[in-house]
C-alpha cells in the first residue's frame, strides 16, 4: 500500500515535471522562432546608439573664390534630466552664462526626457565656461554652425541657413538642394551604463554638400555697398539699391539694398530690410525710361541725331492733358532733347512712333517680363498693352509713367545699349563644385534677344554720353574713365492714385568706359530728402562706384577698409 502510494506520488511528480520541460520547451520553441526578432531588437536598442552624421554644408564663394559662407564645428550642451539631482542648483550655474530664462532651463531640465537640448551651437567662450562647471549629466555634441566672414555683405544675395542646415533666405535657400549635402548615420556600441563606446557597428557616411560658386566680386561688392551706405544715410532715404553688371554677358558682379541686416544675427530682422528690392520692387522709372523712345526712334528711322522739335516752352496741352518740363525749352534738337531729358520732346518722338510701335520696344527690351536672373523673387513689373493705353497714355509711358519696372530690368535695358544691342540674361550664379574643385554645373552667358541694331546702339551711346559731359547727369562723370548714362526723377503715386508732391524715386543708369563698357550700374534712391533729382542723388553713386571698380579691374588696388553700418 505504502509502495504503491509512493509510486503514484512519484509518478505525478514526473508528470509535473515533464509536462513542465514541455512548457519550457515550448517557451522557448517560440521565443526562437516567434519573438527573436522582437527581442534582438530591444537587446540592440539597449546596447546601440544611432546617431546622425551631419553632412558639411557647401561653402558659397565669389567669383574670385573668397568664402562668403561656410561652416565651423561647434559645441552644442545638452542635458539628461534624470541624471541631474540638484537642478535649480544648475540652473543658477547656467544662467550667466547661456544668456536664457530661467523659465526656459526650468521648463526643459523637469521634463521626463532621456535627452534634451539646452543650447545648440555655442560659441567657445561658452562652451569652455560650462565645461569648467563639470555638471553630471551634461554634455556636449559637436554640430557645425554657419559663419558669414563678411556679415552685412551681399546679404541679399548670400541669405542665410537655419540651425538645422536649411537654408532659409537668398541663394542658401534657393540653392539648397546642392548645398546641404546627405545625412549620414552609424550605430555606436554603449556598455551597461548606457556610455557611448567609440565603437561602431554600422555606418553610413555622410555625403557634403556642393559649393556655390557667385558672379559677385567681393571688392565691388563692398565698393558699391560703401557708396550705396552713404547716399542712403545722407538723403534719409526709406530704401535703395545698386546693381552692377558686365553688360556683355549679363554677369552680375554686385547687388545690394538697403536698408540691410547682418546675416550672423537675422534673428528679429524686420521683413523690410531682408527685402530684395533691386528685383521685386516695383516703381515708375521716369525719364530714364527715355532710352527706350529714342532708342526706337533711330532703330525706325524715324528720326536723325539733328532733327528738331518744338519744345512748347515748357508747357504742352495734349490728350486733355498738360506736360510740363523741369525747364522751359524752345527748339532742341533730338540728341538735345535726351540730354536734357525734356519730357515734352520725348512725347513728340513718341507720338511719330505710335503706341504700337513704343509698346513692341518696351517688350523687347526685357520690360513686363522675368528676364529670368536665378534668385527667387523676381517680379515681371508692368506694362499695359496698347489696348489698355488711355489717351493720355502716349504722353505718359515713353517718359516713365503708367509702368512699373525694377532695377534689375533698368541695368539689362542700358546694357543693351552699351554691348551693341542685345539683351542679356542676367545671372549672378557661376558654378557648382563639389570640394574638389570639380565643376558639377557651370552657367554661361544665354542671349534673350537682339534687341536692336549696333549702328542703333553707337548712335544712343553717344547721345547718353553727352548726358554725362553736358546734360542733367554731369555729375556722374568718371575720373579718368569717360561714361554714358540717363537720369530718372520720377514721383511717387500716393494711396489716392494721384502723383505725389514729396515723394520721389531718384535714379541712375548708365556704363562705362563709354566707348568699351566693363559695368553696367543702376542706382535707385527711395524718397530721398530733401533733395529728390536723380542727377544729384543717384549720378553721384554711379561716378564712385564706376571709378573704383574700374580702376580694381584694371590691377589698381582698391582699399577694403572696414565698412560703416
Amino acid at each position: 500500500m505504502y509502495i504503491s502510494n509512493y509510486r503514484r506520488r512519484s509518478e505525478a511528480v514526473f508528470l509535473i515535471f515533464f509536462i513542465f520541460l514541455l512548457l519550457c520547451v515550448g517557451r522557448l520553441f517560440f521565443i526562437q522562432f516567434f519573438r527573436s526578432n522582437y527581442l534582438t531588437a530591444i537587446a540592440r536598442k539597449q546596447h546601440n546608439q544611432l546617431v546622425e552624421l551631419e553632412p558639411r554644408r557647401g561653402t558659397i564663394y565669389d567669383c574670385n573664390l573668397k568664402a562668403q559662407a561656410f561652416n565651423m564645428s561647434m559645441d552644442s550642451l545638452f542635458a539628461v534630466p534624470g541624471a541631474i539631482k540638484d537642478k535649480e542648483n544648475v540652473i543658477n550655474q547656467l544662467l550667466p552664462i547661456l544668456g536664457v530664462e530661467r523659465s526656459y532651463l526650468r521648463d526643459r531640465l523637469y521634463r521626463k526626457k532621456a535627452f534634451i537640448w539646452l543650447a545648440r551651437k555655442l560659441t567657445p567662450e561658452k562652451s569652455e565656461a560650462v565645461k569648467r562647471l563639470n555638471i553630471k549629466g551634461l554634455g556636449f555634441l559637436k554640430e557645425a554652425k554657419r559663419i558669414y566672414p563678411n556679415s552685412y555683405l551681399a546679404s541679399h544675395v548670400i541669405g542665410f541657413s537655419g540651425m538645422d542646415n536649411l537654408g532659409l533666405e537668398g541663394a542658401e535657400r534657393d540653392f539648397n538642394k546642392y548645398l546641404k549635402g546627405e545625412s549620414g548615420w552609424a550605430v555606436f556600441l554603449r556598455d551597461a551604463r548606457q556610455k557611448k563606446l567609440d565603437i561602431w557597428e554600422k555606418m553610413v557616411l555622410p555625403v557634403d554638400g556642393l559649393d556655390l560658386v557667385l558672379t559677385i566680386d567681393e571688392v565691388i561688392q563692398y565698393i558699391a555697398e560703401r557708396e550705396l551706405d552713404k547716399v542712403f544715410k545722407s538723403f534719409h532715404a526709406k530704401g535703395a539699391s545698386i546693381v552692377v553688371m558686365d553688360p556683355h554677358t549679363g554677369r552680375i558682379l554686385a547687388l545690394a539694398s538697403r536698408p540691410t541686416y547682418d546675416l550672423n544675427d537675422h534673428s528679429g530682422i524686420a521683413k523690410d530690410s531682408m527685402r530684395n528690392r533691386s528685383i521685386c520692387d516695383l516703381f515708375e522709372p521716369g525719364s530714364v525710361f527715355k532710352i527706350v523712345t529714342a532708342s526706337a526712334a533711330l532703330e525706325e528711322k524715324k528720326v536723325a541725331e539733328e532733327d528738331v522739335f518744338f519744345c512748347e516752352n515748357g508747357s504742352y496741352l495734349v490728350g486733355g492733358r498738360v506736360l510740363h518740363d523741369h525747364q522751359p525749352h524752345g527748339r532742341l534738337t533730338f540728341r538735345q532733347v535726351i540730354e536734357e531729358s525734356s519730357n515734352i520732346g520725348t512725347v513728340k518722338i513718341a507720338q511719330l512712333l505710335g503706341p504700337d510701335t513704343v509698346y513692341r520696344y518696351l517688350r523687347a527690351f526685357g520690360f513686363g517680363s522675368k528676364l529670368g536672373v536665378d534668385l527667387s523673387g523676381e517680379i515681371s513689373g508692368m506694362i499695359k498693352p496698347v489696348r489698355s493705353w488711355s489717351k493720355t497714355s502716349i504722353t505718359a509711358i515713353p517718359i516713365g509713367q503708367e509702368v512699373g519696372v525694377t532695377a534689375l530690368q533698368l541695368v539689362s535695358a542700358i546694357s543693351v545699349i552699351a554691348n551693341g544691342g542685345q539683351l542679356m540674361r542676367p545671372y549672378i550664379i557661376d558654378s557648382v563644385r563639389d570640394n574638389q574643385g570639380e565643376i558639377i554645373k557651370q552657367n554661361k552667358p544665354v542671349l534673350i534677344r537682339k534687341v536692336i541694331s549696333v549702328d542703333t546702339a553707337m548712335r544712343i551711346k553717344k547721345i547718353l554720353t553727352g548726358v554725362v559731359e553736358e546734360g542733367t547727369g554731369r555729375l556722374a562723370k568718371v575720373s579718368g574713365f569717360s561714361a554714358a548714362g540717363k537720369t530718372g526723377t520720377a514721383q511717387k503715386i500716393e494711396a489716392n492714385g494721384a502723383y505725389s508732391h514729396d515723394k520721389f524715386v531718384a535714379s541712375f543708369i548708365g556704363f562705362s568706359p563709354a566707348e568699351d563698357p566693363l559695368l553696367a550700374i543702376v542706382v535707385t534712391v527711395d524718397e530721398p530728402h530733401p533733395s529728390y533729382f536723380g542727377g544729384v542723388v543717384a549720378a553721384p553713386v554711379f561716378q564712385k562706384v564706376a571709378g573704383d571698380a574700374i580702376r580694381y579691374l584694371k590691377g589698381n588696388e582698391v582699399p577694403f577698409e572696414a565698412r560703416s553700418q
